[in-house]
């Protein structure tokens, strides 16, 4: 018996013996009138094996089927192996018809070893407040990294993103971090989204750099669109961004490599799609 059937035991001991009320027993043990002549009946025709759980030694109704559980942890080794809870839970259901909740995923792959807890590590910052709404400012930036996992180029992605929503608005895999790559995304924002009132980057050179001596051609070109160009003074300043780029180089990464997209133009192309996917 645990600790709280030895305690109810106890205490319906006491009821028998007329030495406490059922109401009385119902109050201390936190179950209903009802519930504690259930269990004086139990112990009267079983004995202390009444007051012990029976569900105790049984397969829980919830579990998940054994040869599911097989197939799943089968597919994540063969297709998804560092591919993180979430995200496995979506392949699973888009790809494999099979519905089963994150949680379960997660719990599954920490009890296989294909899975362990993510710590923080270092200072904690505190964040910039939200715009309030959709298009007042857009933090840009460009991401180098190696997005065909050696399949294509080590190119840069240029991400837009929208500060009071985290919603993309824009992205363009370019050969490098270059002022025409951040004028093709910057087009492509301005088709779907109109002109934000605000622009907010790093101090790259492209943007002015940190003193602005010389006005930076797209510095030049937001000033012609009536945008406000806003430089952050660290990268957690544009730490909405900064966060958008670690999740691309998670998630697009290995939509990608599903697909088996291994060039910057297919990239290109995947963009469109995968935004939509994103939001």
């Amino acid at each position: 018996m645990t600790r709280k059937e030895l305690y109810r035991h106890h205490i319906i001991l006491q009821v028998k013996e007329r030495r406490l009320t059922q109401v009385k027993a119902a109050e201390i043990l936190k179950i209903t009138d009802r519930q504690v002549r259930n269990l004086l009946k139990s112990f009267e025709i079983e004995g202390e094996a009444g007051l012990v759980s029976k569900k105790r030694g049984k397969r829980s109704n919830r579990a998940l089927d054994p040869e599911l559980e097989l197939r799943i942890l089968a597919l994540i080794r063969e297709k998804y192996d560092d591919f993180g809870p979430t995200l496995i839970h979506e392949k699973l259901r888009e790809k494999h018809e099979i519905t089963v909740s994150v949680e379960t995923v997660r719990k599954l792959m920490i009890k296989n070893g294909l899975h362990a807890s993510r710590k923080r590590k270092g200072a904690v910052h505190r964040e910039r407040m939200r715009r309030e709404n959709f298009g007042e400012l857009i933090q840009i930036d460009a991401s180098i990294h190696d997005w065909f996992e050696g399949r294509g180029e080590k190119c840069a992605l240029i991400v837009f993103i929208d500060d009071a929503t985290s919603k993309i608005t824009a992205l363009h895999f370019h050969e490098s971090e270059s002022l025409n790559a951040y004028f093709l995304a910057l087009g492509s924002h301005l088709k779907r989204y109109g002109r934000p009132l605000g622009i907010y980057s790093d101090r790259h050179a492209i943007f002015g750099g940190a003193k602005r001596i010389k006005k930076a051609q797209l510095t030049r070109a937001f000033e012609e669109l009536e945008v406000e160009s806003i430089l952050a003074n660290s990268p957690q300043a544009k730490g909405r961004v900064e966060r958008a780029n670690r999740t691309l180089q998670d998630r697009l990464v290995k939509e990608m490599r599903l697909r088996w997209i291994s060039s910057i133009e297919e990239g290109n192309a995947f963009l469109k799609d995968y935004v939509e996917i994103h939001n």
